[in-house]
């Protein structure tokens, strides 16, 4: 009881420095909280393809959060402990054992997180009816989806709070609890046993895995490496890695953007400045890594998803491009499909046409298990193998009939001939041997059987090649005017197929909006809580001779460099998480377009410098609020 009313009231005495990690574990719990609402709502909703993706994107976008969360709340509460040093020897000096520092240390989180975490619930529940009408606005949520009443995502929102405070202080109160007696007699807080052999090897041992787990992908599954459930999930181990070894990482970063200002600007510009803001910045290795750690976190996972969707899109569209021969795609409208192919054969300047749609197929994997599978109906095996460009690798889809199909390799059946047992669409099942093998891809590449094996399919497109007299697709489009079909230009039709992506951007708005918001905001707690604890570093600096004016302006530099050390950091990650995606296109033999997402990494590191700079300002003026005198001899 002793120890719990000295947490009580020592988080009643540091009420600003822990500011910054209750709001950062509330925002957490918020974030949480809306998307297990969302998820919860979609419990009742009826089934559909809509549903389902919803899903995926409330669930990403959850797992992201928490994700977020926990890194900040570790950041910051693991710098709010170390400020703490000199208290925390005052009280092994009092005769407190180094049990009693770590439950104390411990108390203090869990009532913290108590309050941060009943906030983060009430934030969420106001913010859940919000973002349920903004699905539905945006076309991501089915016709008619609100809130629904839910007892279990608030309940489990506040407890995943406790988890994440916990066990973000864990290695922090562990740290208090090594504070010896003569701590509390020490005149300076220098930042010494910042990386220490676990953090090291923490570090280093997430480093493996991620480039384990990326080496087997790579090995032996490299499509997987291109899903979204995997972009999203792998920027993750290596932003842990990256944050765990900041304090190796940051002091060649931060001498390396330090010199950048002193050669590009005058000496009378710099001055003074510019070696104390370097060197401030190396040697409060914890300050930096505090500061850092949103950032590194903003701008890793917004160059990590926007690159990955660019990527993936990009090399669909190539792929695309490259496997249509068409000149025209007729898309036709509802009814009876036969009428128009008979038209299109007999209108002028048509060479040769080729009808698909889809169907559903299974196959049955030698222990019985059903794979289900999009596949699409061939109505013209040898029309399809001369305007499709397929990537063969072995036998011909000119050769497709009743009784066989053609199949990628990701489904294990790479023997021209083999059989291979399905299950159509209605049911029923029978035996197709192989026709021809595709390699691996992105674009339209999967299965192709006969009308005879897709009951029930409707032609949905028509990839029409024009004769070199024929003038431009005018008698094509005169032929299917009077049973209202869409006749597209080659062009048009890849615009139309790479502008498909508008909902795949709404779930990375979705996933990363939120995380943006409340890296921002721990970034401007974090500063403000650093720069409030450094009073009597600054009235030292006035009182060596340095003017309010050039103090404000020395905290305002150091900030915005350690924040450009985050976005070096950040973008050094999704570097690396973008590398793995080329590499994975490289060994399918998928078109690897190279594309950077210069605007979404330079929008988010641009405006987390500016906030820096917003909030260093008037945190060094409060900083410098009393006599210099008087600060100095706190």
């Amino acid at each position: 009881m002793r120890m719990l009313r000295i947490a009580l009231r020592s988080l009643k005495a540091r009420q600003v420095s822990l500011l910054g990690a209750f709001l950062a574990l509330a925002l957490g719990v918020a974030m949480t909280a809306v998307m297990l609402l969302g998820l919860a709502s979609t419990l009742g909703a009826p089934g559909g393809e809509d549903l389902v993706s919803l899903v995926a994107a409330l669930g990403t976008a959850g797992g992201v959060s928490a994700f977020v969360s926990a890194f900040v709340v570790a950041s910051t509460y693991s710098y709010a402990v170390a400020q703490r040093r000199r208290e925390l020897g005052l009280l092994r000096l009092a005769g407190a054992t180094r049990a009693q520092v770590r439950r104390t240390v411990l108390a203090e989180a869990l009532l913290l997180a108590g309050a941060a975490s009943a906030t983060g619930c009430l934030l969420g529940r106001l913010g859940a009816p919000r973002l349920v009408r903004w699905l539905a606005e945006v076309g991501m949520a089915p016709p008619g989806f609100t809130l629904a009443p839910a007892a279990w995502p608030l309940p489990t929102a506040f407890g995943t709070g406790l988890l994440v405070a916990l066990a973000g202080v864990a290695v922090a109160a562990r740290r208090a609890g090594r504070v010896g007696p003569l701590d509390a007699l020490r005149a300076a807080d220098l930042d010494t046993g910042v990386l220490t052999a676990g953090r090291l090897l923490t570090g280093l041992g997430l480093l493996l895995t991620a480039a384990a787990l990326a080496g087997t992908a790579l090995a032996t599954d490299p499509a997987d490496l291109l899903h979204r459930k995997t972009w999203t999930t792998q920027p993750m181990w290596l932003i842990s890695a990256a944050g765990l070894l900041s304090p190796l990482l940051a002091p060649p970063l931060v001498r390396l953007l330090g010199r950048a200002p002193a050669r590009a600007l005058p000496a009378r510009f710099t001055g003074y400045a510019g070696r104390l803001v370097p060197a401030n910045a190396a040697a409060a290795l914890r300050r930096t890594g505090a500061v850092a750690a949103p950032v590194l976190v903003a701008v890793a996972l917004t160059g990590s998803l926007a690159g990955a969707l660019d990527t993936v899109g990009a090399a669909r569209s190539a792929e695309t491009r490259a496997r249509t021969a068409a000149d025209l795609v007729v898309v036709p409208a509802a009814g009876p499909v036969g009428p128009l192919l008979t038209a299109l054969r007999a209108a002028p300047g048509v060479a040769a046409l080729s009808a698909t749609g889809p169907t559903a197929l299974s196959l049955v994997e030698p222990d019985g298990v059903t794979v289900c599978a999009e596949a699409r109906v061939a109505a013209d095996p040898a029309a399809l193998a001369a305007l499709s460009r397929l990537p063969l690798l072995a036998g011909s889809p000119a050769e497709l009939d009743d009784d066989s199909l053609v199949l990628p390799t990701e489904w294990g059946h790479t023997t021209v001939g083999e059989p291979v047992p399905v299950v159509r669409a209605d049911g029923s099942r029978t035996t197709l041997r192989v026709a021809a093998v595709l390699r691996d891809g992105l674009a339209d590449n999967g299965l192709y059987v006969t009308a005879a094996n897709a009951p029930g399919a409707r032609v949905d497109r028509v990839d029409v090649r024009l004769s070199p007299t024929a003038r431009a697709g005018t008698d094509v489009r005169t032929a299917v005017r009077p049973y209202g079909a869409t006749v597209f230009t080659r062009g048009e039709w890849l615009d139309a197929a790479a502008a498909g992506g508008r909902t795949a951007w709404l779930r990375i708005l979705l996933v990363l909006g939120l995380a943006l918001v409340y890296s921002g905001i721990a970034l401007a707690n974090t500063l403000l809580m650093a720069t409030a604890d450094r009073r009597r570093e600054l009235a030292l600096l006035r009182l060596a001779g340095a003017t309010r004016a050039q103090v404000v302006r020395l905290v305002t530099a150091e900030a915005v460099l350690v924040t450009a050390v985050g976005a070096v950091l950040g973008c050094a990650v999704a570097a690396v998480q973008l590398g793995l995606m080329h590499a994975a296109l490289a060994v399918l033999h998928a078109p690897a377009p190279l594309v950077v997402p210069w605007r979404p990494v330079g929008a988010v590191t641009a405006g987390a410098l500016l906030l820096a700079a917003v909030c260093a300002v008037p945190a060094a003026a409060w900083a410098l609020r009393h006599r210099p005198v008087t600060a100095a001899a706190r």
